[in-house]
């Protein structure tokens, strides 16, 4: 049996919030439900000329309708040790019973490097640095852009960006726990020649309502960095892919301005395990965000 998804609407996020967040661009946005309403984590990137320089801050906000997103005053992860002087990046929510997780991406203070790192706390509003959630190597470079899961039989996966020979590429490590210890296995996925995902690759968020055929919403590019979202399904515990798109299933509008980058990322996905339908959010150009229904088939 087959597997296959489609777009059935795409719709425009709108973020307001504190005046620091004017003429910011948003991307990576963390969204889950808490009850009714919706939750985010969003990086914000400081407008070109403000100080101090960063590659962002990790900001909070809540939703009535999932499209309309108000931020809390100041971030609540933001810079400010030597592994995340230069910025704070790419949310991710892992929520236990007693506490909450959030990886993220810390860069250095030449902003050229970053690294998988992680806090706690007792919710998302107030959390503590705690750790290198999983270091840079000199043969896996800026190790970022996490998505986990706990499988049914052998324990927590981690997925995470790396790079290495001028591409980003897919990384999985194992662990015991939602903090590891983590131990790396072998790439889970590759570039594919000749494809629309031909030489870079990011994680994306996992679609797990079906425990027994995971998917997960990956980002791929081109040599030239056209990022493109696309879906690879795997076996219950990641061991082997099992079906794999052939096109991009989301790709970045036309703009009249050439200046933004061609690029679309995806981030977080809001689904349910009675339904084949789900809410894919991602953002466009490195600037703006999106969110698309997305209805899972089998034929």
């Amino acid at each position: 049996m087959q597997l296959d998804f489609a777009v059935e609407a795409i719709e425009a996020v709108e973020i307001t919030g504190p005046k620091a967040i004017e003429g910011a661009a948003l991307m990576s946005p963390y969204v889950w439900k808490h009850g009714a309403r919706c939750c985010i984590l969003l990086r914000v990137v400081p407008p070109p000329g403000a100080t101090p320089t960063s590659t962002g801050a990790i900001w909070y906000g809540e939703s009535d309708d999932g499209l309309h997103f108000h931020l809390t005053d100041a971030p609540v992860i933001a810079p400010g040790r030597d592994l995340d002087v230069g910025g704070c990046e790419d949310p991710t929510l892992v929520q236990l019973e007693d506490r909450a997780l959030v990886y993220y991406t810390g860069v250095d203070a030449g902003g050229a490097t970053g690294q998988l790192l992680v806090c706690e706390g007792p919710d998302v509003e107030h959390l503590v640095k705690t750790e290198i959630a999983l270091a840079s190597t000199q043969s896996q470079g800026n190790t970022k852009e996490a998505s986990i899961d706990c499988t049914l039989t052998d324990g927590w996966r981690l997925f995470y960006e790396y790079a290495r020979n001028e591409a980003s590429l897919v990384g999985l490590a194992i662990g015991p726990g939602p903090t590891g210890p983590w131990t790396e296995k072998p790439q889970p996925f590759a570039p594919r020649d000749k494809h629309w995902d031909s030489w870079h690759l990011s994680t994306g968020p996992l679609l797990t309502s079906h425990k027994d055929a995971p998917v997960m919403f990956y980002n791929g590019a081109t040599h030239d960095a056209r990022w493109r979202i696309g879906w690879v399904a795997f076996d219950a515990e990641y061991r082997t892919v099992v079906d794999r798109c052939v096109e991009p299933l989301i790709a970045p509008p036309p703009r009249p301005d050439r200046a933004a980058a061609d690029i679309a990322f995806a981030a977080s996905l809001i689904s349910s395990p009675k339904s084949p339908q789900s809410i894919l959010y991602y953002s466009c150009g490195d600037a703006w965000l999106e969110r698309a229904h997305i209805r899972r088939f089998r034929h």
